[in-house]
């Protein structure tokens, strides 16, 4: 059942993990150039995700509506072993950058689970930040699109970049389903839930 219920919450974690994925992602910007645009966009990344911890730490009307001991529970310092230990059992190569590079991978693709725990928790999300969770998932559709293009047309196929992205895929599923199906008609998503809370909610199905 699909309940409907309202949240603000952006967890301060969220963005901090991705930060720690892009960090550790781009770090070839001081190893090596490959072309404007690919730097621009990972100086890109980082200064958004940058821009995000501030408003989300500064910005009154965003801040407020944290609470960190009701809401951003999620023992979220656990996601970094997991990648550290997915890391060391299925990466490209066993060298340092590949290493790092199979890490951020890894860690990006559970980053967006404390704020889907949330959200469960909480049986809803508010449409701003379902379009920011939105947002996040999108980017990586454009990553299952690159794989599919450079194993096609370079004959490449990453073991690591494929199972980290499936992983990633199964979290948003649930989300990105009721996402859709809500966007026409509602500002507001919810997400799948096994019991019924109140009389007060307004059904879906």
């Amino acid at each position: 059942m699909i309940t409907i219920e309202l949240t603000d919450a952006i967890l301060k974690s969220n963005p901090k993990i991705y930060l720690i994925v892009f960090l550790t992602r781009y770090m070839d910007l001081f190893m090596y150039y490959v072309s404007l645009y690919n730097t621009l966009m990972k100086i890109f990344f980082i200064s958004v995700t940058l821009i995000i911890i501030y408003l989300i730490k500064f910005n009154s009307e965003i801040s407020k509506t944290y609470n960190r001991n009701k809401e951003d529970d999620f023992p979220h310092q656990y996601l970094i072993p997991f990648a550290l230990i997915m890391s060391l059992l299925i990466h490209s190569e066993f060298t340092l950058w590949e290493m790092i590079w199979s890490f951020s991978l890894w860690l990006e693709s559970v980053a967006i689970f404390p704020q889907i725990n949330i959200l469960t928790k909480n049986n809803g999300v508010e449409s701003f930040t379902g379009h920011y969770i939105a947002s996040l998932g999108a980017y990586r559709f454009f990553y299952l699109l690159s794989w599919v293009y450079r194993y096609y047309y370079d004959n490449y196929f990453s073991l690591v970049s494929v199972l980290s992205g499936a992983l990633q895929v199964l979290l948003y599923a649930d989300f990105f389903y009721v996402y859709l199906k809500n966007l026409k008609s509602s500002f507001t998503s919810e997400l799948p839930v096994s019991n019924s809370k109140s009389n007060e909610k307004s059904n879906i199905f």
